[in-house]
């Protein structure tokens, strides 16, 4: 299966994305209720699959619900996968899919990778992790991977250089930071408390970039 434009571009953006997927699953694949055997999985924001890739490898025997508001993206998506009777496609956002019939307390786990920087803190933000809260079962756990605001202010310049060096040294000349709302820890606890889930347990970092473990509370 070839990489796509896409895969190669977040590889050159983001360090460690090449392992970030696998460790995804891998770690959702351990988790209380998604551990069990035939567990319906959401993948919210499945981009062109890398995740849905990973967890059809790891666990063929989940079901996997693969979301994303993008025609282009899903498509992509399918033509890597190809055939798969364990997915059920969906074109539609988190936020529609919670109030269909039956999605509700549904799934025993969720992926969503990079996709809460791509949400400006205006409500969107609450309301995406407000939704993937109420498709989970009360103590699923939700993978969250994204761009964060450091809390040590007085490396954030440091940081800053270091992603734009990182770029660089990867091949991209323009280093890439628009449409991105990174936000920081406390925030992001405030958040994800308001939304239904208990305070994150941090699983990753590299850079700016950090993975936490949500559970969704009874």
């Amino acid at each position: 299966m070839q990489s796509s434009g896409y895969e190669r571009l977040q590889s050159q953006m983001i360090p460690g994305y090449g392992s970030l997927a696998r460790l995804s699953v891998a770690l959702l694949a351990a988790s209380p209720v998604a551990s069990g055997s035939g567990a319906e999985v959401l993948v919210a924001g499945c981009g062109t699959g890398s995740e849905l890739l990973e967890a059809v490898a790891q666990r063929p025997d989940w079901a996997l619900t693969a979301l994303d508001p993008s025609a282009d993206m899903l498509q992509e998506a399918r033509q890597r996968l190809g055939e798969q009777a364990s997915i059920q496609w969906q074109q539609s956002t988190v936020e529609a899919l919670v109030d269909a019939p039956g999605m509700a307390g549904r799934f025993a786990g969720a992926l969503s990778v990079l996709v809460l920087q791509s949400l400006p803190d205006d409500g969107s933000k609450l309301a995406f992790l407000t939704a993937l809260a109420r498709c989970l079962q009360p103590g699923a756990q939700l993978v969250l991977v994204d761009l964060m605001q450091t809390s040590l202010p007085s490396l954030e310049g440091q940081l800053d250089q270091a992603w734009r060096g990182f770029q660089r040294a990867s091949g991209l000349e323009d280093a890439l930071q628009e449409g991105l709302y990174p936000i920081g820890l406390a925030r992001l606890t405030s958040l994800v408390n308001a939304a239904g889930f208990g305070d994150p347990a941090r699983i990753f970092q590299a850079l700016g970039f950090e993975g936490f473990l949500l559970q969704r509370l009874s």
